[in-house]
């Protein structure tokens, strides 16, 4: 198509109408009835459905009412070659996820509205070319990832939740997430009947979920370094015979054509064979929500371990010990109470009693490391468990987003001491433990 006057084409144009009606869409309530006159000729031209324009109209139903669109969403703003010419159809298209997405206007939400909400968050993962729900473990793009858990946040709080809690058949349109469960540990205590029930129906089941994908990645993580201290057992399941044959080919008869055996090499499989401690700290602050649901469940998989002792602390400006419930995270969470401040001292006068092996034993502390009081008491702590021969494993995140903001003194302090802050996703702590453990 031939240029325009000034050197524009008519397709950038069409494009720069519909970015246009976007960016005034998001920035501002009130229509631009010169720009909605625009876009709904422009998507007309393409032979798109006008439904694309409305947000009211969700990504997930204009997909069941027009299938076809549905490949044309996936990996729509991907880091990928696009074909030539149909820019402005693409423009059309990335305006409606990004409009569904991040125009969540204001006053109340209901359940429905989240869950619409929600599943045009999907959709906008799917355009990023990652799995619904992937994004958050996509390196790259940590920071969109974080801006949509706050999006999702600011909705789950201009939702009645106590009203829809107590409602079975408004409860039944929410899928757990964690933004709602951050919201129904924060609430708990004012939650009773019916609405107690269904938000520990909330609670279990997404406990349940992240369970099952905790324990397939510490499936799936290495299994440790071989403790070579132990002598290898000499049964014929461990015979090395790649080794064995070399080791005895100077025993090689030319005459009988044979190799002669004196001596039988095995494979080294022992790992370790006292049991090992894990004792893990947990801030209960308001701030590290996530990585406490995430350590809290990931402890208890430990637990299931042989040859495995966990010890479940958690803290705010007092620490519990939650030891006694530590293979069952749901009664975990349920017995926390998030907020307050920091006071790691605290809790470390509670977790270095249970120190006995030192060189056996791995300390997981996860916060932000903003102290209540003074930094210099809870370091000084630390260094002395780390200096015993403990494997101490500061975790600043292990979370959704996997951005979390930790105190840079301590960040520093830790990095000199040799052992930096764990941040990013939950599949680092899994490998640190796994290698430490088993």
């Amino acid at each position: 198509m031939p240029p325009e006057a000034g050197g524009q084409s008519a397709d950038e144009t069409r494009r720069q109408v519909l970015y246009w009606r976007l960016m005034s869409r998001l920035f501002s309530p009130d229509e631009q009835p010169a720009l909605e006159t625009a876009s709904l000729g422009i998507v007309g031209d393409l032979g798109l459905p006008l439904a694309l324009l409305d947000p009211g109209v969700s990504v997930d139903n204009l997909v069941q009412r027009f299938p076809d669109l549905a490949a044309e969403f996936e990996g729509l703003m991907a880091d990928k070659e696009h074909e030539a010419g149909d820019e402005v159809r693409r423009a059309a298209l990335v305006s409606k996820l990004l409009l569904n997405v991040f125009a969540t206007g204001s006053g109340n939400v209901t359940a429905g509205q989240l869950e619409s909400w929600k599943q045009d968050a999907a959709w906008f993962e799917r355009g990023m070319g990652c799995e619904a729900g992937g994004l958050r473990h996509s390196p790259g793009n940590e920071e969109l990832a974080k801006v949509l858990a706050g999006l999702e946040g600011d909705l789950v709080k201009r939702m009645h939740l106590r009203e829809v809690l107590a409602d079975p058949a408004l409860a039944a349109q929410l899928t757990p997430s964690m933004s709602l469960i951050e919201q129904l540990l924060r609430d708990k205590s004012n939650l009773s009947g019916v609405a107690l029930a269904n938000a520990k129906a909330l609670i279990r089941k997404y406990v349940d979920e992240v369970a099952e994908v905790l324990r397939t990645q510490v499936e799936k993580t290495s299994a440790g370094v071989i403790d070579r201290s132990v002598p290898p057992k000499r049964v014929f399941r461990n015979l090395d015979v790649q080794r064995t044959i070399w080791k005895n080919l100077t025993n090689w008869s030319a005459e009988d054509e044979r190799l002669y055996v004196d001596r039988l090499f095995y494979k080294q499989t022992a790992h370790r064979t006292t049991p090992a401690r894990l004792i893990v700290v947990v801030d209960q602050s308001g701030s590290m929500t996530d990585s406490m649901v995430n350590c809290t469940i990931l402890a208890s998989i430990f637990a299931g371990l042989p040859k495995v002792d966990v010890h479940l602390i958690a803290y705010d400006t007092r620490a519990i010990d939650l030891t006694p419930w530590v293979h069952d995270p749901f009664e975990v969470l349920m017995r926390t109470n998030l907020g307050g401040g920091n006071n790691g001292p605290v809790a470390m006068a509670m977790a270095r009693p249970k120190i006995s092996d030192p060189r056996n034993t791995v300390m997981v502390w996860i916060s932000d490391f903003y102290e209540f009081g003074a930094s210099q008491p809870l370091y000084e702590g630390i260094e002395a468990v780390y200096r015993s021969g403990v494997k101490f494993i500061p975790v600043g995140s292990v979370n959704s987003s996997g951005v979390q903001s930790v105190d840079p003194w301590f960040r520093k302090k830790f990095k000199d001491l040799g052992t930096p802050v764990i941040s990013g996703h939950i599949h680092k702590l899994v490998f640190e433990l796994k290698n430490f453990l088993t």
